[in-house]
């Protein structure tokens, strides 16, 4: 076994940890990959447009999931969704090394929609929701506040949508 196979085996889980199968599906759904159209926007109100691809697993034994978010020339980085039994909420930690941008979150469903809320490095207050749920498609909107977390303004609108694996129906 080589050292990348190791760390693949050791990182990803085929299934929810069985203790907690039933609330991992606040995101279990979103396993697989996607592709996404993105409109990314500027204070200013300048918007940028792109595709990119969304690929999202199991991992640490079934106990969160890892996910890939790709937009070419904008980011390239990875969320650690973690459920935390005592909270009853979802720790979310995302890292992109290429604009070096950080966050954690806590992650919850409010009504239909998945909200996570929490701050930037800078301390800046974000909010992203997953909303339009449906099995193959939703919409994720990534909105950021400039005055305490009074109000928020879009930042990033992604439209995803499932990738079909080859040999499924």
């Amino acid at each position: 076994m080589t050292a990348h196979s190791a760390f693949v085996t050791a990182l990803c889980s085929d299934a929810p940890a069985p203790d907690r199968a039933e609330k991992l599906n606040l995101y279990g759904w979103l396993i697989g990959s996607w592709n996404m159209d993105a409109s990314v926007f500027a204070a200013d109100g300048t918007k940028q447009t792109g595709r990119g691809e969304i690929h999202f697993a199991w991992a640490l034994e079934g106990r969160a999931l890892q996910d890939v978010w790709i937009l070419p020339g904008v980011f390239y980085g990875t969320t650690l969704r973690i459920y935390d039994p005592g909270m009853d909420a979802w720790h979310i930690l995302w890292s992109d090394p290429l604009r070096q941008f950080y966050a954690r979150q806590i992650g919850r469903a409010r009504g239909q929609d998945i909200v996570q809320e929490g701050s930037d490095a800078s301390g800046t207050p974000i909010r992203w929701t997953f909303t339009d749920i449906t099995p193959n498609s939703f919409r994720w909107l990534g909105e950021r506040s400039d005055d305490g977390g009074r109000t928020y303004w879009l930042q990033a609108e992604f439209l995803a949508t499932r990738v079909a694996i080859s040999g499924e129906d």
